[in-house]
């Protein structure tokens, strides 16, 4: 029954917000690329509901397997019906699918990682608010403001100077928020964590490659917490 109250209220959470969303969009002129990423903090915060709203981490990580398999057929069958690339602004046709099964896969081994070894549930928000805020930051502030680009084998593309330093900033930001309202540290180890923490998330989104940074950065960025909160023993 907790399992049931918990997934009820990760689908009630998805679908208010998802229709929330399209009535907006409706109704309103929204950029593409905004509207995206509104789409993103959406998906964002749903790892509140994972992890606050189930009472085990063994739950919770079912809940994230168990919605990729929920979703998936339904996304896929939305493709045949609609215009659904169109609808939510993919830029490959298929790309909701694959960010579905990336993102609940990745929450899954954070969930698992975080809260069922280490019992740190905020470890998992931490990563997750670090990742997603960052990578809204970085698309909207390079898409408007990249003036200085960064190209090379390593990079996909083109990325601005400009959208890795916003990357850093909301990241830095977001980090910084759930380590002083949930974690067990102080603001003299949780702001060098946040720092440190940005930068590689910052990094690893730099010479991430096939949208693939919705798995690299939130596990690099748990990766870093731990080791740093290691190394100052908390």
């Amino acid at each position: 029954m907790a399992f049931l109250l918990g997934f009820g209220t990760l689908i009630l959470y998805f679908v208010c917000g998802a229709g929330a969303l399209l009535a907006v969009r409706h109704f309103a002129t929204i950029p593409r690329e905004l509207f995206r990423k509104m789409l993103h903090i959406l998906l964002l915060g749903s790892v509140l509901i994972f992890v606050y709203a189930f009472d085990s981490w063994q739950h919770s990580a079912a809940a994230a397997v168990t919605f990729m398999a929920v979703v998936y057929p339904v996304l896929a069958f939305g493709e045949r019906i609609t215009d659904f690339s169109e609808l939510l602004i993919e830029r490959k046709r298929g790309e909701i699918k694959r960010s579905l099964i990336a993102v609940f896969s990745t929450f899954g081994v954070l969930i698992w990682i975080c809260w069922g070894e280490l019992g740190q549930r905020y470890l998992v928000l931490a990563s997750v608010f670090g990742w997603g805020l960052g990578d809204a930051a970085a698309a909207l502030v390079g898409q408007r403001f990249g003036r200085h680009f960064i190209e090379g084998k390593w990079v996909e593309g083109r990325k601005s100077m400009e959208g890795s330093l916003a990357m850093f900033g909301a990241s830095f930001v977001g980090i910084l928020a759930v380590l002083l309202l949930t974690g067990p540290a102080n603001w003299s180890v949780n702001l060098p964590v946040a720092v440190l923490t940005a930068a590689v998330c910052a990094l690893v989104e730099l010479y991430t490659k096939n949208g693939m940074d919705t798995v690299t950065c939130p596990l690099a960025a748990a990766a870093m917490m731990i080791m740093l909160f290691r190394l100052w023993g908390v």
